[in-house]
């Protein structure tokens, strides 16, 4: 008996225990999906309706970038600490602008570009045709700024009304390309910076052998700043009716028209015809509330800003089995996997192995805006084009604001390559680095010394001087590298090897020079990219068009979307953050500057980077 009765306690605990249990289960379970309905219902909440009559608030913060960068998550995060890179996505833009432009809701659209940061000028150009078709709709378009940038500028120009603060100004001081050069510096300090390259116009390692720009890339970087001038001043011109030689005389003689205006750069804007009013940000509200209408509860016009705009309305989905993807390859090229807004070699060569192997896709669009950066990772994500060629999909490129060096390298082996009149692109060749500081070193009293088996032994060891060997070794593998590039480009583009080093050598071309040097095929935008990928895979009457991009899954993206409305509700901390981050990343800055370039990862050491931006 009492051992039926301990058997039945037993019995009974256990029964007892895994009740227990599942209770917790439940209660966890229900409190997970009370936490996720708070989340939808916060969400929900705080998605706008479109007003009966509103005006488009377009508002870009940043720089304007083919993609983001990160994931939604680890863009939530850096805002929250405030350490997230300021940028706005141009698909999105053109997306909002052109849905807006037939929309009965929205009467007006208003360019809001007091965050706007950098831009490609291409990219201006692309958004600011949008605008430009926007404007067909009759209805108007208005800009405002306290400070124009060159940039700003250039979108504001699209618009009806350009207002500018009484205290702004409009900048437009032309392209330039600076940069610091070491060579006095790594002399006094007795650096021995090794630089291995082929191509007389490879500047991007002048800094570490002169201590100036070298006459042949100054001749280079002329050429094409004076192009992206001209193109500026010309668009410029359409859009004001203004001549380009006023556009001229304005941006060098500045400083005399504000003689002329008593320093009042607003007044000199305004009597320059740059800009239609110099008002008062209320002023502003006042201009939109006569055209929109007055929303009672805020007291300003009824608005609606571009991001809230996408969420409210419903964007008709394509039906279509015939898939044109598009792969978006932005930025710097390294070896290995890389997060959005940057390439990485085999990241972004599975994302082209993900097009070719989907049934649905018809065609691929690898979209480049990249310098370049890592010759092997490079080289992956071309074979990857290569292949997919091969497996029957038309492949097209169409390439961004820049595709050069290495962005030019996985681009060279698509069936046809589109840029932009703008386009930076060229600078074919390839260079390695391996500074040593044995010398400076010795000044503080340190020597290295030892043995070694073989006269390579040892090398590369910043403490300790390059063999001649070594040089010898390196000089002929980047000598190889150089003839595998013009080679392959030889190949790809139905020209001789001669022909192609003639163009290349490192120079640096716009796309409008590269078309006619043969290195491009056609002259447009993305959208005439992807109709004649479109028409290669024979389904220009019947197709959408997909990104195909690293996916977030639904814990990424519910932990994007709480850290997101965290942000929102400690913005002052995040600002506080971003205050202190901004002056310790200013040294890390400084610190970029100096060392010149990102170590790419590539395994060979070899790169193909050019440095090539503008401001």
């Amino acid at each position: 008996m009492r051992t039926f009765m301990k058997t039945l306690i037993e019995a009974f605990g256990l029964f007892w225990r895994g009740l227990d249990q599942a209770r917790r289960l439940v209660v966890n379970l229900l409190f997970i999906l009370l936490v996720l309905g708070l989340v939808s219902w916060w969400l929900a909440d705080e998605r706008s309706k479109v007003p009966e009559r509103a005006a488009l608030v377009v508002d870009p913060v940043g720089a304007l970038v083919e993609q983001l960068y990160g994931t939604p998550d680890e863009r939530a995060v850096l805002k929250l600490l405030g350490r997230y890179r300021p940028e706005s996505l141009l698909r999105t833009l053109r997306q909002a602008v052109r849905a807006a432009g037939e929309d009965e809701r929205v009467q007006a659209l208003y360019l809001d570009l007091n965050r706007l940061g950098g831009a490609g000028l291409s990219t201006l150009q692309t958004l600011g045709r949008d605008l430009e078709e926007f404007k067909k709709s009759g209805k108007p378009v208005l800009a405002a700024a306290d400070v124009y940038s060159q940039s700003r500028y250039y979108l504001a120009a699209s618009a009806d009304e350009i207002m500018v603060h009484p205290m702004g100004l409009v900048w437009l001081p032309g392209f330039s390309s600076y940069r610091n050069y070491y060579k006095e510096a790594l002399d006094r300090f007795e650096v021995d910076w090794n630089v291995f390259r082929v191509g007389e116009y490879k500047s991007a390692v002048e800094p570490y052998l002169r201590s100036e720009m070298s006459p042949e890339a100054r001749q280079n970087r002329r050429q094409w700043l004076d192009e992206l001038w001209e193109v500026y001043r010309t668009d410029l011109s359409a859009a004001r009716g203004l001549s380009r030689d006023a556009i001229s005389a304005y941006s060098n003689d500045f400083h005399r028209r504000m003689g002329d205006h008593a320093g009042n750069a607003a007044a000199v804007a305004l009597a320059e015809g740059l800009v239609d009013h110099v008002v008062n940000r209320d002023e502003v509200r006042d201009r939109l509330i006569e055209i929109v209408g007055e929303d009672e509860k805020s007291h300003s016009y009824h608005r609606i800003d571009y991001l809230t705009y996408l969420e409210a309305i419903d964007l008709a989905s394509e039906e279509s089995e015939n898939v044109v993807a598009v792969v978006v390859a932005k930025g710097l090229i390294y070896n290995g996997r890389r997060p959005p807004g940057s390439i990485g070699g085999d990241s972004t060569a599975e994302l082209i192995r993900t097009a070719r192997n989907d049934e649905s896709v018809k065609a691929l669009v690898l979209r480049v805006d990249s310098p370049g950066g890592s010759s092997f990772a490079s080289e992956i994500i071309r074979r990857e084009i290569e292949v997919t060629r091969a497996a029957g999909k038309p492949v097209v490129v169409s390439m961004g604001s820049v595709a050069a060096s290495g962005g030019y390298w996985i681009s060279m082996s698509a069936d046809q390559i589109w840029a932009h009149p703008t386009t930076i692109t060229g600078s074919i060749g390839i260079y390695a680095m391996a500074p040593t500081f044995q010398r400076t070193l010795g000044k503080l009293g340190i020597r290295n010394d030892g043995l070694g088996t073989g006269p390579f032994a040892g090398t590369l060891r910043p403490d300790r001087g390059l063999p001649d060997e070594a040089k010898e070794a390196m000089q002929l593998g980047i000598e190889a590298g150089y003839q595998d590039f013009i080679g392959r480009v030889a190949a790809e583009r139905g020209m001789t090897v001669e022909e192609v080093d003639r163009v290349a050598q490192g120079q640096v071309w716009t796309g409008a020079r590269a078309r006619d040097l043969g290195l491009v095929d056609e002259l447009g935008d993305l959208d005439e990219a992807l109709e004649a990928a479109a028409e290669k895979a024979g389904v220009s009457e019947d197709y959408r068009v997909a990104y195909i991009e690293r996916k977030a899954g639904t814990t990424s993206r519910l932990l994007a979307a709480l850290l997101e409305g965290a942000a929102k509700r400690t913005e002052g901390w995040a600002l506080a953050r971003s205050i202190v981050s901004d002056r310790r990343l200013g040294l890390d800055a400084l610190l970029d500057d100096v060392t010149g370039l990102d170590d790419f990862g590539d395994p060979a050491g070899l790169n193909a980077y050019c440095f090539c931006g503008t401001q």
